[in-house]
């Protein structure tokens, strides 16, 4: 390293960010014994519970902590989204974020970062220091920048995301061992970019941990089959960020953060089905599927994670609703939606919001008409063909939350109560001491 790299080290902050998608805040508290370093950075630092956003769900998550701004100026809902004026969709990606991340903010400031496995942000930026996108890239060779970052992570067998298919079989052993793998070649890449100790802002995430819980949160919570495994997991995860927070110098402050929390999950509420057996989605073939799937005469439908969609005439492809019934329609089936419950009797939504009451910004053409978000226990499916049921379990025993994300700094004294993911930017950018203007973001620092 040479002597401009050091004396800018020596005169300017840096912050590193280690993110833990889909971990609760409770399970770190709950659990001193298997998270005994995350438990001594939040008591020598500041700790707590946040609120993820709306819609909490990972796509849609990480461009909101990544940009400190809502998913209206974002433009990215969830993990697949509608082209405007057709039934075509796609599926969200880097260049599908219409807001600068804060590592692009880093670097117009003169700084240096680098970016491992930050979910949405395929392809990667060839103007960071060093980048390997995340989860739905194809390939580690087109993943990473550059060159000399892409050729480590290859020769160390680096990989990208779990390969959740083998979560959907009732033995768990290989789905275990495929996480394990995973993880441990997470943190070797983590662990290479921080020795370089070359960047003013490291920014990293484990996203296996939403795996695991996706799969095995139920045998946490209900004490299943898997529940050693299950902590024996977690209690890797702290060491390897124990091991990592030794590595970073001690003046660089540590931001450990998850984008939701989970909870186990009772019921998958397949919306769509349950719109269609209210007459209000029609299909055009029985075993038809996708978007393209929805008669024009259909009024409303739903996609993932809790989006609905009227089937307004001059936005749809071939809208049926008249522009003067929009609200009446948009209002009778946020009433409809609120009276639901489940085979036990529960009520299956905690809150439907207008689109406009959540979103804002240049791109809320593509938002939702209606979010809603479930209670604890019920995960929005939405599925584009016929169902035999409205709720149904599958091999998935644990679902998101909007409540209960993780916070933990290493810097005392910050009061986490009451933040959320928008605030994650502002804050690293006022603890890097970059200028920023604080209207720009729909969060606000920490500091």
């Amino acid at each position: 390293m040479g002597l401009f790299e050091l004396l800018r080290q020596k005169s300017c902050p840096r912050v590193a960010f280690i993110g833990i998608d889909g971990v609760p805040y409770s399970l770190i508290m709950d659990n001193p014994e298997v998270f005994k370093n995350l438990n001594f950075i939040a008591a020598n630092g500041s700790g707590g519970a946040m609120e993820s956003i709306v819609p909490p769900e990972s796509s849609a998550c990480w461009p909101s902590i990544t940009t400190g701004k809502n998913p209206g100026a974002t433009g990215v809902y969830g993990f697949q989204e509608r082209e405007i004026g057709s039934y075509e969709t796609y599926i969200s990606m880097g260049n599908d974020v219409h807001a600068k991340r804060v590592w692009e903010l880093v670097k117009i400031a003169g700084r240096e970062a680098t970016v491992v496995n930050v979910p949405v942000t395929y392809p990667p930026q060839k103007d960071i220091q060093r980048m390997a996108s995340g989860f739905l890239s194809p390939s580690v060779r087109k993943a990473a920048a550059p060159q000399e970052f892409r050729e480590y992570l290859e020769s160390i067998g680096y990989r990208i995301d779990v390969n959740s298919g083998l979560g959907h079989k009732d033995d768990k052993d290989d789905f275990l061992d495929d996480a394990f793998l995973t993880l441990e070649k997470r943190f070797e890449a983590f662990k290479y970019c921080i020795e370089k100790n070359d960047w003013d802002l490291f920014f990293g995430v484990f996203m296996t941990t939403d795996r695991v819980n996706h799969f095995l949160y139920g045998d946490y919570e209900l004490k299943g089959k898997y529940l050693d495994e299950f902590l024996e997991f977690y209690k890797k995860l702290d060491e390897y960020i124990g091991i990592l927070n030794q590595m970073i110098p001690e003046d660089v402050i540590k931001i450990i953060a998850s984008d939701h929390g989970f909870t186990t999950l009772k019921y998958q509420f397949y919306a769509n089905e349950w719109l269609r057996r209210q007459g209000w989605l029609e299909y055009k073939n029985k075993g038809g599927s996708g978007l393209e799937n929805v008669s024009c005469e259909s009024k409303a439908y739903s996609m993932i994670p809790g989006r609905f969609y009227i089937n307004l005439e001059n936005r749809e492809w071939d809208g049926k609703v008249e522009g003067k019934d929009y609200e009446a329609v948009r209002k009778e089936l946020k009433d409809m939606l609120l009276k639901i419950k489940s085979p036990d009797g529960e009520s299956v939504m905690r809150h439907i919001w207008n689109s406009e009451e959540v979103f804002r910004g240049d791109n809320t053409e593509n938002a939702p008409d209606l979010v809603a978000v479930p209670n604890n226990g019920f995960d929005l499916k939405s599925s584009f063909d016929q169902k035999e049921n409205i709720y149904d379990v599958g091999p998935r025993s644990g679902m998101h939350t909007f409540e209960n994300a993780s916070l933990i700094i290493s810097k005392p004294g910050l009061d986490i109560e009451g933040s959320n993911l928008y605030d994650i930017a502002p804050t690293i950018l006022s603890m890097m001491e970059i200028k920023y203007e604080p209207e720009c973001f729909d969060g606000k620092s920490l500091i």
